[in-house]
């Protein structure tokens, strides 16, 4: 990648955030573009705003990133084709398998984004000849900026408990938001990643249960999951959803504390050098729970 310089999409975002110090650490500049507006900060970062970014006057870009949601992509595959694009790394997520069929309608809707936003993507790419590579990650974590372990602490700090239904024995392989940003770099490098799609998972594979006590020892508090029946999850679920951190939450995600998520990410290790790390909370990655 001689004289890399990469367009980036989604640069404010949770991953995003941890993109940016890799990219510059590794020589590549970076030109983001946002919605908002935001003075320039620092050595190898250019900030564009995509209300003003013109596809007839834009920079020569051969590489670009999107972390923003897969769905945002489409709308700027003009601008990305008039910058001279070669190859488009797109953050999707695992979402797009586990979520099709779903009880809940906000959450099949959302499986029907991701499919349809990386069949256009994919569909794009290969309209015009540019290369494409979309990642696929699992429950990302870290920094306390998430909506999945966060969301957790941030319940337990409250009312000093968990519920989960029934054993809560589905697997979780949560992969940390540092991980994600590497493999998003190694994806915009790697000649054997072009044109294909991977899942990307943390390192180590453990319970829904297990995960969330985890969450309680970093808290420094003695674990206390509370078994609750369906309809008590769904009685408190339409209370909890009154509150905005909780608007999200649905009687489906406690279905899923059963369901095996899992997926395997042999083949980017293969083909990206992927090596993620075990389920292990830091410090910094929950610096902003309340």
């Amino acid at each position: 990648m001689p004289d890399p310089k990469v367009g980036l999409l989604g640069a404010t975002s949770l991953v995003g955030e941890c993109l940016i110090p890799l990219l510059i650490n590794n020589g590549i500049r970076i030109c983001a573009f946002s919605r908002q507006s935001i003075n320039p900060v620092g050595d190898g970062i250019a900030w564009r705003n995509l209300s003003d970014s013109d596809p007839a006057n834009t920079d020569q870009l051969d590489y670009w990133i999107c972390v923003a949601p897969i769905w945002v992509l489409p709308e700027h595959l003009s601008l990305i084709e008039a910058s001279g694009a070669r190859r488009v790394m797109a953050l999707s997520s695992t979402s797009r398998f586990t979520k099709v069929g779903s009880g809940d309608t906000a959450e099949t809707v959302v499986a029907a984004r991701l499919i349809e936003a990386e069949d256009r993507v994919v569909a794009w790419a290969k309209s015009r000849g540019i290369e494409y590579v979309i990642l696929r990650p699992t429950l990302i974590y870290g920094l306390g900026r998430d909506k999945n372990i966060s969301e957790i602490a941030r319940f337990i700090r409250r009312f000093g408990f968990f519920p989960v239904l029934g054993r809560a024995h589905g697997l979780r392989l949560p992969i940390h938001v540092e991980d994600v940003a590497a493999a998003c770099i190694s994806a915009l490098q790697a000649p054997d990643a072009a044109n294909r799609a991977y899942n990307i998972s943390g390192g180590e594979t453990l319970t829904y249960r297990e995960m969330v006590a985890r969450v309680f020892v970093a808290l420094g508090r003695r674990p206390r999951l509370l078994t609750v029946p369906l309809w008590a999850f769904r009685l408190a679920v339409s209370v909890l959803r009154c509150l905005p951190r909780y608007r999200q939450w649905s009687a489906a995600m406690a279905e899923r504390m059963n369901q095996d998520l899992v997926f395997d990410h042999a083949e980017a290790v293969r083909d990206l050098g992927f090596k993620p790390r075990g389920f292990a909370l830091a410090a910094e990655d929950f610096r902003l729970w309340p």
